[in-house]
């Protein structure tokens, strides 16, 4: 488990596809103490770390991992927000997040407002019902407050002290993201489905 709070952008030093592993990526960080079998929220995708030293690790993302992500569009140099997964007793800064991509979305548009940069994202039809004006949304593993939702417009007001500190302020229109819905949204609409389906 994660809470969005980014501590780290690391960089993809390599990502090479192998038959067991699928593609594995060897990630320049800063962390020091890592161990295999942790898991490590790269831009928001949970992933487990194979190999570790002094600064770097290897993790692999297999064929259903590729498929909900754009992991496999990451090449050498590519810059990614790192988080290490919740021990007991840290802060909960952020929001409950699972480290599981529930789509790759499209930034349509990014605009500097006074102190804040809005980016847009137009959201898969299936994510849109989750979302609520003033709730939480983890994009590209950085934990935000929806500031806006427009049918399947959503609006991400960002303050300066993310966009120093995360990769968003490196997002341009036609960029693609992961997006996390809040698992709270999930479980209320799972347990509220078989009711609505009754309705009808």
């Amino acid at each position: 488990m994660f809470t969005g709070l980014v501590d780290h952008v690391g960089t993809i030093e390599e990502a090479v596809a192998t038959p067991d592993a699928g593609r594995v990526l060897r990630v320049r960080c800063r962390y020091h103490d890592l161990a295999p079998g942790e898991s490590v929220a790269v831009n928001g995708a949970c992933l487990t770390v194979r190999e570790c030293g002094a600064g770097w690790f290897t993790a692999g993302a297999v064929v259903t991992t590729l498929g909900r992500t754009n992991v496999g569009q990451w090449r050498a140099g590519t810059r990614v927000n790192l988080e290490r997964a919740l021990r007991a007793g840290d802060r909960m800064g952020g929001h409950v997040v699972q480290g599981h991509v529930d789509a790759v979305a499209r930034v349509t548009a990014v605009r500097q407002v006074e102190d804040a940069r809005l980016i847009d994202v137009a959201l898969p039809e299936e994510l849109a019902p989750l979302m609520v004006p003033h709730g939480s949304v983890t994009v590209d593993g950085v934990s935000l407050t929806v500031n806006e939702i427009d049918g399947l417009a959503l609006q991400l007001s960002i303050v300066e002290y993310t966009l120093r500190h995360t990769t968003l302020g490196d997002l341009r229109a036609g960029d693609a993201v992961h997006v996390e819905a809040d698992v709270v949204g999930k479980y209320v609409q799972r347990l509220l489905e078989p009711y609505v389906h009754a309705r009808r």
